[in-house]
């Protein structure tokens, strides 16, 4: 099966930030020979595999508004992908492995805006005694933040990982 390779994957989520339209996620697949559509992408959110996108408008006057996914979305997608190859059904991607992954991932979206607007605010504070201990705990804040959703996914992995011995065992151990 062609897959995107992970530096691909690493460098489109650090360009994409902010978001990435439909249309950006079919070229992606397009460019690596993948087959996907818009049809699957739309099936893939009403069935809770991948979020949905969040409405954002466009600059200048009258240009409306697009939807954008979380970069991380072609990542899922490919993984989706890949348990299908592995003939895993949807409800079961959607019961034992993609459970909570999106959950992980907008956490740590969240987690990024509220730091990001506490760095912000805290900016114009550095040279106050209290400044410098918001700057302290701050850093002290991320790093727990960083360590919780790193512990989140490893326990995701763990119960993925319980899952597929399952499911090899109850299929027989092939």
């Amino acid at each position: 099966m062609q897959r995107i390779p992970d530096d691909v994957l690493d460098r489109l989520e650090r360009e994409h930030e902010q978001g990435i339209t439909s249309a950006e996620i079919l070229d992606i697949f397009a460019e690596h020979g993948i087959k996907f559509s818009e049809a699957t992408l739309r099936k893939y959110v009403q069935l809770g595999l991948l979020p949905r996108s969040v409405r954002v408008g466009r600059k200048g006057k009258h240009q409306g508004s697009q939807g954008l996914y979380p970069a991380s979305v072609v990542r899922q997608i490919q993984r989706i992908k890949e348990m299908m190859a592995q003939d895993y059904t949807i409800e079961e991607i959607q019961r034992e492995f993609l459970f909570v992954r999106g959950d992980i991932e907008e956490l740590e979206r969240t987690i990024s805006k509220v730091f990001e607007a506490l760095r912000d605010a805290a900016k114009d504070r550095k040279s106050e005694t209290s400044g410098r201990a918001i700057q302290s705990d701050l850093v002290a804040a991320e790093s727990l933040a960083k360590e919780l959703v790193a512990k989140l996914s490893m326990i995701e992995e763990r119960l993925m990982a319980q899952a597929r011995l399952s499911r090899r065992v109850a299929a027989g151990g092939s």
